[in-house]
């Protein structure tokens, strides 16, 4: 059974960074993909940052250039790098896995996914 656990939130001033990190277990494959969403109270969940073991990457608009996905050489551990952040970042960060193979314009879609941690709080003060 595929688990996956998040760590690295907190509460942050506007302008500040955090790295989130995600420890997979289970196997990855060169077609695997995780990604990082998040959910904001009383929003829907939104994709942020998805990578894949085949080099593809993809992120949220509003993230770009802010946020940088990664994983270790392993496949097994995700992080996401946050600079910038601002209040419209505060949210429930989970990660999440799939090893089935998705299309580019599925990588942040919350469907496509089918392992998910239980997430880490990320706030974000003015």
């Amino acid at each position: 059974q595929e688990q996956l656990v998040e760590s690295g939130g907190g509460s942050v001033q506007t302008g500040g960074s955090l790295r989130l990190s995600c420890v997979a277990s289970g196997h990855t494959y060169r077609y695997t993909c995780m990604a990082w969403f998040r959910q904001a109270p009383g929003k829907a969940r939104e994709g942020v940052a998805a990578i894949c073991g085949d080099g593809r990457l993809r992120y949220t608009s509003s993230v770009n250039g802010r946020f940088t996905i990664s994983q270790d050489n392993a496949g097994n551990t995700l992080y996401l790098q946050m600079s910038s952040l601002k209040p419209e970042d505060t949210a429930m960060y989970s990660c999440a896995k799939t090893n089935v193979v998705l299309g580019s314009a599925s990588l942040l879609l919350e469907y496509a996914y089918n392992y998910w941690g239980q997430g880490t709080q990320v706030t974000v003060s003015s």
